[in-house]
């Protein structure tokens, strides 16, 4: 064996290590920092209808949250053209330390403005997180790309364990201050998680990354990208206008908030779980076979939720709506994959996120308002509206080829 192929395949040993080692700081770093999200989502409801000058404004602060995340995709994908993804990834989980330490002081000093703002901060660090998902594609070759990507989503399970045992055992910790203690806790989780991003190595952003390749509107023409955005949205929209909804209407029928707390639990960990097989499913199946089981177990959560009002109930819908968002997300985010070349990748990464939150915080907002109204079988009921239009782009998008050289 010659002198070069030693070389190169110590060269291949060492950029696999690598690869494996970000993917791996990347996925304990999910798993903390999704705990922000379950955090909110347990807790910001049930807040907002204590601090809320309307019940009806109830689920505001998750809706800010929602508005948080959609607002910061664009802004941080060009902190990662521009400066790095690492760059980004700080800046995002100063905001979440910002974050819980606003929302504890809202509790204290009863300010729903205060809280709202808290929320805000929480949903721009949560945006961030979700680029983990790109980042550790970029890690990988091709052929590794949707395994590295589901990888990194799987740490959401310990997220799934983390948040609401957070929310359990600190909630009453400052008795005269529901969750404040709650907030404290979810501050110092998201430094320890900035400490873990900062052992990620990743490139450099090149001359030609900032240059940015094709314009947005060429690239946002291709039918599979449109695909991969119908998918994207639907698959979280209906995710976000469930959940937001779930632990109020809980309390609403009698429930108490342990059981509101688990039901979250359970529901983040069907979220991230599947994420341990969700890559080879894609690779053997394809993303958009992948896309569709989703879209039907979201259809199956929801369906549940119209059968009963007890805990067995929520829980069931909970799961299977986790599930399903799991299958339909990942899958969709493995169709971006396929839709730009590598220059173009945080821009139109950025870009699938905006239109996926900026949608979701239209179906947040609508949440709060139709469950005071009309009750937890109306959301069920609408959620059917959105899954339809997914499922009719899905079959005349069947025939549509991924773009053959444009792989990330």
């Amino acid at each position: 064996m010659s002198s070069v192929q030693v070389s190169a395949g110590d060269d291949a040993a060492a950029a696999l290590r690598l690869e494996r080692g970000n993917v791996v700081r990347l996925a304990i770093a999910q798993a903390l920092a999704g705990a922000n999200s379950v955090v909110v989502y347990a807790t910001g409801a049930v807040v907002g209808n204590v601090l809320a000058p309307s019940k009806s404004l109830a689920t505001l602060p998750i809706s800010i949250f929602v508005v948080g995340m959609a607002l910061c995709t664009l802004p941080a994908g060009a902190v990662a053209q521009r400066y790095g993804r690492r760059a980004a990834f700080m800046l995002g989980t100063g905001c979440g330390v910002l974050a819980g330490l606003l929302a504890s002081l809202a509790v204290v000093y009863a300010s729903f403005a205060l809280f709202c703002i808290a929320t805000f901060l929480g949903g721009v660090y949560a945006a961030v997180v979700l680029s983990f998902r790109f980042a550790a594609a970029d890690c990988a070759p091709p052929e590794r790309r949707p395994r590295a990507l589901s990888a990194v989503m799987a740490g959401g399970v310990f997220a799934g364990v983390i948040g609401p045992q957070l929310v359990t055992y600190t909630m009453n910790l400052w008795p005269a201050y529901l969750f404040a203690a709650t907030y404290i806790g979810q501050a110092v989780v998201a430094a320890v998680s900035a400490v873990i991003l900062l052992g990620v190595q990743l490139p450099r952003p090149s001359a030609s990354d900032r240059s940015g390749g094709r314009p947005l509107s060429i690239i946002g023409r291709q039918p599979r990208f449109i695909l991969a955005i119908v998918c994207g949205v639907v698959s979280y929209l209906l995710m976000n206008f469930i959940m937001t909804a779930a632990p109020l209407a809980m309390k609403f029928c009698g429930l108490p908030q342990e059981s509101a707390n688990l039901g979250l639990q359970w529901h983040v960990i069907a979220m991230y779980a599947p994420s341990f097989w969700t890559g080879r499913l894609i690779s053997r199946f394809g993303a958009s076979r992948v896309v569709a089981a989703g879209l039907m177990l979201t259809g199956t959560a929801s369906t549940v939720g119209l059968f009963g009002i007890d805990v067995a109930h929520f829980w069931a819908t909970l799961i299977l709506l986790g599930v399903g968002w799991n299958f339909g997300f990942v899958g969709a985010s493995a169709m971006v994959l396929e839709c730009h070349r590598p220059d173009e990748k945080a821009r139109v990464q950025s870009f699938n996120d905006f239109l996926v939150f900026g949608t979701m915080a239209f179906g947040s907002f609508l949440s709060g308002g139709l469950l005071a109204s009309f009750g937890w079988d109306m959301v069920l009921w609408l959620s059917f509206a959105p899954l339809l239009l997914a499922i009719i782009a899905l079959a005349a998008g069947r025939r549509i080829a991924a773009p053959a050289g444009q792989g990330s």
